[in-house]
């Protein structure tokens, strides 16, 4: 089976919304996108491209695949896998997009995810698509999240653990940190959460 695996820029106080630029997602008034420029240096974008590099297809929200087919066509040079591998896009109204090879995922989300997952193919990975996570999370489908966590409070926004998180464990598998103080970790699901008592 392949992984499902979450890539996500984060704000210590968990928000994840519009990182890259101010009209990213300005979705509930959100007035404080670009808070990832500022802190992206050399060592963050190595880090990045190493994530990116494949191979992997793509699951993503309407709203990330909107943002990515208006970016990455014109910009295949800085990642060509993303126009290349196909990208699973769960929508409830668009059924196809020119930027292709695309598949349209809509109805019992869960259900044609975990189908996905058991057919043959390469890792799955999650970018933005906070709506699509929550759903992921709800029915224990992410098996790992690979997060940038930036000294930043953000106050309001979209957060990365919100009405879909379970109760869980995860496995620290890499860690470092940006000379500019980003928190590179990433974790792989591990089982049921243990508690105890001190």
């Amino acid at each position: 089976m392949r992984k499902l695996i979450v890539l996500s820029f984060v704000s210590l106080d968990g928000v994840m919304q519009g990182p890259g630029g101010p009209t990213e997602d300005t979705s509930g008034n959100f007035t404080h996108g670009g808070w990832v420029t500022p802190y992206f240096d050399e060592f963050a974008g190595k880090i990045m491209s190493e994530q990116m590099k494949g191979p992997a297809e793509f699951l993503l929200g309407r709203r990330t695949f909107e943002i990515f087919a208006s970016y990455w066509p014109t910009h295949a040079a800085d990642w060509p896998d993303i126009n290349t591998a196909t990208k699973y896009v769960v929508s409830n109204t668009m059924t196809e997009h020119e930027w292709k090879p695309s598949v349209f995922i809509k109805g019992d989300v869960a259900t044609q995810i975990k189908k996905i997952k058991e057919s043959p193919g390469p890792d799955l990975q999650v970018h933005g698509s906070g709506n699509l996570i929550q759903t992921l999370l709800k029915h224990d489908l992410v098996d790992e999240l690979w997060l940038k966590i930036f000294p930043v409070t953000l106050g309001s926004g979209k957060r990365l653990f919100d009405n879909g998180t379970i109760p869980a464990a995860y496995t620290l598998i890499a860690s470092s940190v940006s000379p500019l103080g980003v928190i590179f970790a990433s974790y792989k699901r591990a089982g049921e959460l243990k508690t105890g008592s001190f």
